[in-house]
């Protein structure tokens, strides 16, 4: 694994003139659990160095080329040598823009420690869509930048996982406040933009009316015009760190009063985090810096002298916010670096993470559900296996939005979408973008488009797609080819696939892809009768069919070939009685009529379209089976690999099935007997929560040893 860390040209990591985001880097790294795997990358022009992993690119000076390019591409010869799992730029999108062009597989993290609007490479509105489109991460130091950033970009739908505010920070230190000197410090660039000319006019005031206080003064400006002069005003130039923070812990009051909006100011942290009283500003960032202190509404010299004469003046005001900004402080390195190791372990792969590096992974999902959940249909087709996977999804602690494809197209077409995909498939990134979703899973979208879905995985690298798919895949059965361009659709997308038919049978999945049996599940709540106990049960077997779950009558004209096979039964099979549905003009049954006319037969035939396939069935199977009913299924669907004879009946052919339904027509006890532990294994093995857990452990890749599912054979 390798993190290498770009810092802006002629960014010194060095102690001996440290800018702001060194200190940062330099913190934080010393504390990240990745530190052995992370390289900073700079320009430092003096020797000494912070004990890191640091490459120095030296330059050579080309009058042709700018150095940020000469810089930039450097770098990227270092990244073609030995790639980067991740990339993290400080403070220089415009670094971005040409990184981006020539960056192999490396994820981008783009940081920002000033104002977006004022830098190369994000003053646009252009520029600042293309860096939310294109990097992994923007990480801004504070809320104020992060609106910035944000300000002119309308009808964008922003990622709010890619968009974090993670604040400079510092190593708090244990600070007594009742020995503290009577100091009053300025700490900064000595200039207008800062303030200083107000600090100064200001303090002047001060140390000429309070005779026991004096003024620290650290910082320099190459283009001095502000110079203040008194005996007990000191100034002391350019410090290293160390020495300001030392300092910090012996001043009572601090001052940060700039005149520009500073994107957050490390002064009043570092000054906070040591117990002073600090004064700011309320620009920019600066108010986000201190949780204790006193915020000036309004800028002047005489709003500066209140401000410090009233903290000078009011001694129990001075200390309590001197200990209040010590207790309350939270703006620490620890924080900081648990919140930049966060992102990174979520942007890595599990691949990539070291042994004592879990991968990130919430104990509740937050679920999307894309499939037909039939709303428009009055509750007709409620019992569906779209709503039996929800079940099992919230039984396991997880939130699950449901998406119904079918209802929103219905009533979103319109003339310039005549079919309603567009609005489907943008209302559906616009659910993405609302809920964030950890797992996104469709069953039989049929509308939902790839792009739609490479668009989502492009901008929200967490999110894994599955997709569940019930049709017959029967070569030279029915819908063959339609089914199987159906489930190929949108496979290059998906982490997992799940279907009812095993795939060894099946040629044309994609060998790189992870496709997987599910059975049908079945659902205590929907599956609530007993017929194994029901000694009224007035007729022998159940059989239903429909033309199309949608339609919900029978179409006319349309064959279906179980019809014949189950006419040719009855014929074949005397005196047993048939409630037959979908046959012969007698129109399909749905809801709670399916449930009352079910509860009134003894057994039942599981007869799915097309030739017998290994694991294959109709979702009847739940209904069947789970209700109690004595269920006769053909052999050569292999359910025998997971029932035995004395729970579920196989029959080999037309006139097996006969002989077998007489026979348990006349033996009451052995058909209960059978019933009953055919579906306390169903319910126990094949319920709705178990294939749920199912589902999102293989499309998580959870290996769970004490979970075992009776047909996963891995």
């Amino acid at each position: 694994m390798k993190i290498s860390i770009l810092l802006p040209y002629k960014e010194n990591f060095s102690p001996v003139y440290a800018g702001a985001v060194s200190l940062f880097i330099k913190d934080t790294t010393k504390l990240s659990k990745f530190k052995k795997y992370i390289t900073v990358y700079g320009n430092t022009e003096y020797k000494k160095i912070y004990k890191l992993n640091y490459k120095n690119i030296d330059l050579k000076k080309n009058l042709v080329q700018s150095g940020t390019k000469i810089y930039v591409n450097e770098f990227l010869k270092y990244e073609k040598e030995k790639p980067s799992n991740i990339i993290e730029i400080h403070n220089r999108p415009n670094y971005f823009h040409l990184i981006n062009k020539k960056k192999q597989d490396q994820k981008i993290v783009l940081y920002f420690h000033n104002d977006p609007l004022t830098m190369n490479g994000s003053r646009s509105v252009a520029d600042r869509r293309q860096l939310l489109e294109n990097t992994n991460k923007i990480i801004f130091n504070s809320h104020w930048s992060r609106k910035r950033f944000l300000e002119g970009i309308t009808g964008f739908h922003i990622n709010s996982e890619k968009i974090l505010v993670i604040y400079q920070s510092t190593q708090p230190t244990k600070v007594d406040v009742s020995k503290k000197k009577k100091w009053i410090t300025f700490v900064g660039k000595l200039n207008r933009a800062k303030g200083y000319d107000l600090f100064g006019k200001a303090v002047i005031k001060i140390l000429k009316k309070y005779k026991n206080w004096k003024a620290i003064v650290i910082g320099d400006e190459p283009r001095a015009t502000l110079n203040f002069t008194h005996k007990r005003l000191k100034n002391l130039g350019f410090q290293n760190h160390d020495k300001v923070l030392q300092i910090f812990k012996d001043t009572s009051i601090a001052v940060a009063c700039s005149r520009w909006d500073e994107p957050l100011g490390r002064t009043s942290i570092e000054a906070s985090s040591r117990g002073c009283a600090t004064i700011i500003s309320n620009k920019g960032g600066l108010p986000e810096t201190v949780t204790n202190g006193i915020i000036l509404k309004e800028l002047s010299v005489q709003t500066v002298y209140n401000a410090i004469k009233d903290l000078i003046e009011n001694k129990k005001k001075r200390l309590e916010i001197q200990k209040l900004s010590i207790k309350n402080f939270f703006h620490t390195n620890r924080v900081s670096t648990q919140n930049i190791d966060e992102y990174r372990e979520k942007i890595l792969k599990s691949s990539f993470l070291p042994k004592k590096i879990t991968a990130f992974f919430p104990k509740s999902l937050r679920i999307l559900h894309v499939t037909n959940f039939n709303e428009r249909h009055d509750g007709r087709l409620f019992f569906n296996t779209g709503r039996r996977l929800n079940n099992g999804f919230v039984r396991l602690g997880h939130s699950v939005l449901e998406f119904s494809d079918r209802d929103i197209v219905k009533h979103y077409k319109s003339i310039k979408d005549y079919t309603g995909s567009k609005s489907l498939n943008q209302k559906l990134i616009n659910t993405v973008y609302n809920y964030k979703p950890d797992l996104l899973i469709f069953g039989h979208a049929d509308l939902i488009k790839g792009s739609t879905l490479s668009y989502l995985k492009d901008n929200y690298k967490n999110l894994k797609i599955a997709q569940w798919f019930l049709d017959p895949l029967i070569e030279n059965g029915p819908d063959y080819l339609k089914n199987k361009s159906r489930i190929l659709d949108k496979i290059e997308f998906t982490d997992a696939n799940f279907i009812t038919t095993s795939p060894d049978v099946l040629n044309f999945l994609p060998k790189n892809k992870k496709c997987l049996f599910m059975p049908n599940p079945t659902d205590s709540s929907f599956e609530v009768l007993n017929n194994f106990e029901n000694n009224h049960c007035s007729m022998d077997v159940f059989f239903a069919l429909s033309h199309g779950v949608h339609r919900g009558i029978l179409k006319k004209g349309k064959y279906d070939e179980r019809a014949d096979f189950v006419n040719r039964l009855v014929e074949l099979t005397p005196n047993i009685k048939f409630d037959l549905y979908g046959i012969d003009n007698v129109q399909p049954i749905w809801a709670d009529s399916f449930l009352k006319a079910v509860s009134n037969s003894k057994m039942g035939v599981n007869l799915s379209r097309g030739n017998p396939i290994k694991y294959y069935s109709s979702d009847r199977i739940t209904q069947l089976v789970g209700n109690g009913l004595l269920t006769f299924i053909h052999e050569n669907t292999f359910y025998n690999n997971f029932f035995s004879n004395d729970e579920i009946i196989f029959y080999s052919n037309l006139s097996n099935l006969s002989e077998k339904i007489q026979k348990y027509a006349k033996d009451d006890y052995l058909r209960k007997k059978i019933a009953k532990k055919g579906k306390m294994k169903y319910m126990k093995y094949f319920n709705s929560t178990i294939v749920a857990e199912y589902i999102i452990n293989k499309t998580f890749d959870i290996n769970n040893k004490n979970t075992k599912y009776l047909w996963d054979k891995n």
